[in-house]
């Protein structure tokens, strides 16, 4: 296996030919797991105005020597004010005014009492307003009080570039009064399978023939990661079929072309002759398993990524090579998978390739213990529909005994299944 890159070093070679994409401005009701293509600095103070944070009456608490005592104080009322309008109403000492949630403090207010504090418990803005009204306690300078630019200044930044939007950014971004945001667009990623023993789902089953599982499982892989996926089908195991998707992956101006299955040495496997003669070639062979005949090179200027056709080599080549191209081309950093140690509940065996095997990963009284889910065949996508992680054996190693420690890859989010014993 001397003639085989390593993982790394095919995976440092590959990002290095890969730069992010340009920015784009888009509504900010699709931005959601977009890239922010610049920092975002804030247009105002936030809040824009002194405002209560109560239903209550506010008082000019800073010219009283009443502030912050208990006792019944009764203050006239001298007016009102609702949320959302600007008040040109001025407190003095000795006065009150009812005030909403959110209505800015007029001017000489400092502090706001409660209504639940007062003899006039109504929040109902609708209720009449009161000429007068007792206080049961006085309330101290600021007392519910969000003085302007308590939460954000203006010109203060709030979101870095290369930032994955949230939920609650996107909610910032509209507290700022932002509707169009500038963000990395999103790679564009043509997608083929080949081979003439593939069928799609929902015709008959054949003889001699199988169902396309890649085009599927690579697809959604590659919008789960925010590509835009344009998919061309299957190519049948023909030079010209092949070419001839590489042309439409072209003019559909794809930023990467992946494609599963026709780049190995079978006498049909067409893709890499394709390549050779209209492209180039830069890497061919991996040491890995499962996924050693991946391939990487260019199509008329056009980075491709071809990966092996058995399903589980696929998957796994999507996610270690894959996966990092796409968050290199949408503007984040690209990272090292999620891994934790786990204790090998039985012995395991490898051929010295980097492997990445099947597993269950549960919580036991002992820490982390990992179970291959089955034969590790790379066509044997149930055993990876059935694992929780991926065991990642180093290169070098062919086996190792029971209760050895190794990396375990997570493959989702979900909350890991309790083992209540372990013998």
């Amino acid at each position: 296996m001397t003639d085989l890159i390593s993982v790394n070093h095919a995976l440092l070679r590959i990002l290095s030919e890969f730069k992010t994409l340009p920015a784009e401005k888009i509504d900010i009701s699709d931005a959601l797991l977009r890239t922010l293509a610049e920092d975002i600095h804030s247009p105002f103070d936030l809040p824009l105005f002194s405002n209560s944070s109560v239903d209550g009456f506010a008082v000019c608490a800073s010219k009283d020597l009443r502030a912050g005592t208990r006792g019944n104080f009764t203050l006239p009322v001298i007016g009102d004010i609702p949320a959302g309008v600007q008040t040109t109403l001025r407190l003095n000492r000795g006065e009150t005014a009812r005030i909403m949630t959110g209505a800015p403090l007029p001017e000489g207010a400092d502090a706001v009492l409660p209504v639940e504090d007062t003899s006039y418990p109504y929040r109902d803005s609708s209720a009449p307003l009161p000429s007068e009204v007792t206080f049961y306690r006085f309330p101290a300078v600021g007392e519910n009080v969000r003085p302007r630019g308590q939460d954000v200044q203006k010109g203060q930044k709030i979101l870095s570039k290369g930032r994955k939007l949230q939920p609650q950014d996107i909610g910032m971004l509209a507290t700022l009064g932002l509707d169009r945001i500038p963000v990395i667009r999103r790679p564009r990623i043509a997608l083929f399978s080949s081979g003439d023993e593939l069928l799609t789902p929902g015709i008959p089953p054949q003889p001699g023939k199988i169902f396309d599982a890649n085009s599927y499982s690579l697809g959604l892989l590659a919008q789960r990661e925010g590509a835009e996926v344009i998919r061309l089908g299957v190519a049948r195991d023909d030079y010209q079929a092949v070419l001839d998707l590489f042309e439409k992956a072209i003019n559909a101006e794809a930023d990467l072309i992946l494609t599963s299955a026709g780049v190995s040495v079978g006498a049909f496997d067409y893709v890499r002759q394709v390549l050779e003669d209209h492209g180039e070639v830069k890497i061919w062979r991996v040491n890995m398993r499962p996924g050693k005949p991946l391939t990487f090179g260019y199509y008329q200027k056009v980075p491709i990524i071809s990966l092996p056709g058995n399903p589980v080599s696929a998957f796994v080549g999507f996610l270690v090579f894959v996966r990092p191209v796409i968050a290199k081309l949408s503007g984040l950093e690209p990272t090292a998978p999620p891994t934790l140690p786990v204790m090998l509940e039985h012995p395991v065996l490898s051929d010295g390739r980097e492997s990445y095997l099947r597993a269950v990963v549960q919580k036991s009284p002992q820490g982390f213990i990992a179970r291959l889910t089955g034969h590790q065949g790379s066509g044997n996508l149930y055993s990876l529909v059935q694992a929780n992680a991926l065991l990642i054996i180093p290169a070098g190693v062919k086996s190792l005994p029971a209760g050895e420690i190794v990396q375990a890859w997570l493959l989702d989010n979900e909350p890991l299944p309790v083992l209540e014993k372990f013998e």
